[in-house]
């Protein structure tokens, strides 16, 4: 039987709420919690650190911490381009990715230091099929491409064996969406041979065993694929990690695999924002929350949604209250704030509909909220070890923990 973890993609030390959450996750009995060198830039790494600092030696000592690298990103593309890593796979403008031993030397140490921790208790290569996308893109031969990907996983496998020689690790292993692909297709990453690479590199080093002991991978109600490589972990005494419990993908689109109820609010908020912005002054304010309402119903999923908010709606509303009267800011940004929160709560809303009627065949014996049915599914999967549910506010969490109880 599975149980559950905190996962930390999206948690920021910024921010009170997800600092409480975690506390309260650490008190509900969470003893595993996943991060990565990017996510919020290092802002995850040091929630963690902040809110282990409340507890004694005891309880902390209980907390498994696992990490990834992997990504450059941020701050990190920043050093890249003042002093460039090896190995780096330009995968987008805002998206770069490497795995070699020199990159996660160097980003274990600031991992080390965000998490104030002398040992990590498991590091994890974090998606390293960015190589295998972008040698698709140019069309490379499929079997120089492996040939190629495992030269530089067991590169890293040689590294990360000297990290747990060196003590700064307890243990290793591979975070991979590729995982849970179908053999046939072509960014599937076969994982069979990855022990005998695991032992070569110990050999290599002087250690007497490898120390790779976990995987990571998207499984959830939709996406089973991923227990067959569950199963092959479990018969070789790896830890399984799954991540993505409540957002599915099925033929190249994304569902949330949750029911929201619609915002009841959501006109009031919307009538009074446009209100207060009706006037030639603020315009391209009344222009905009005029068009998300129109549009609410367009998007596909709810992180589609959040993507949208960080790189277009936020950039226009910073934009359209530049020349505001800043006396007047503190109440305007009031009400944006209710309207946007509401916004996320119909466009939600939205996508659970949407999920409703486009997977009813699969969710047809779905007889308590989608969430539920989705977490309850894992829990009972035999071969996972820890379901990473992200868990931003201190009520995920009740309501998670309630479900395993």
């Amino acid at each position: 039987m599975s149980t559950f973890a905190f996962g930390t993609y999206r948690i920021t030390d910024q921010n009170p709420i997800h600092l409480e959450a975690l506390k309260e996750a650490i008190e509900a009995g969470i003893e595993l919690i996943d991060t990565s060198t990017n996510y919020t830039d290092g802002g995850a790494e040091r929630a963690i650190a902040k809110v282990m600092r409340l507890f004694d030696d005891e309880v902390r000592q209980k907390i498994k911490i696992v990490s990834k690298y992997g990504y450059i990103q941020g701050s990190n593309m920043q050093k890249h381009k003042e002093e460039p890593y090896e190995n780096v796979v330009e995968y987008s403008p805002a998206c770069y990715h490497s795995i070699a031993k020199s990159f996660m030397k160097a980003q274990l140490g600031e991992s080390l230091e965000r998490l104030d921790l002398s040992c990590l208790d498991c590091y994890l290569i974090h998606n390293p099929e960015y190589y295998i996308y972008e040698s698709l893109k140019n069309n490379m031969n499929h079997d120089q491409i492996l040939d190629n990907m495992f030269e530089r996983i067991y590169d890293a496998f040689v590294g990360l064996e000297e990290e747990v020689k060196a003590g700064r690790i307890k243990s290793y292993g591979i975070s991979s969406n590729s995982f849970s692909k179908s053999r046939n297709e072509a960014d599937f990453l076969p994982y069979e041979d990855l022990l005998i690479y695991a032992a070569n590199a110990a050999e290599e080093v002087g250690n007497e065993q490898h120390g790779f002991t976990t995987i990571e991978l998207p499984i959830n109600i939709l996406e089973t694929e991923g227990l067959k490589c569950a199963k092959w972990a479990k018969n070789n005494n790896l830890r399984v990690l799954a991540n993505r419990p409540l957002n599915a993908q099925k033929h190249n689109l994304m569902y949330r695999l949750a029911d929201y109820e619609e915002n009841r609010e959501y006109y009031h908020y919307l009538n009074e924002l446009l209100d207060v912005s009706d006037n030639e002054e603020l315009k391209p304010l009344y222009n905009l929350i005029e068009q998300l309402d129109i549009n609410r119903h367009k998007f596909g999923w709810i992180g589609e949604y959040d993507s949208f908010a960080s790189t277009q709606i936020l950039p226009h509303i910073k934009k359209a209250l530049e020349k505001f009267e800043t006396n007047q800011l503190e109440d305007l940004l009031r009400y944006i704030e209710l309207f946007l929160n509401a916004y996320r709560e119909m466009v939600a809303y939205e996508c659970s509909q949407r999920v409703g009627v486009e997977l009813k065949d699969e969710l047809k014996n779905c007889e308590k909220n989608l969430q539920i049915c989705a977490l309850e599914f894992l829990l009972k999967q035999e071969d996972i070890d820890y379901i990473l549910i992200g868990m931003r506010k201190p009520t995920y969490v009740q309501e998670v923990m309630a479900l395993k109880r």
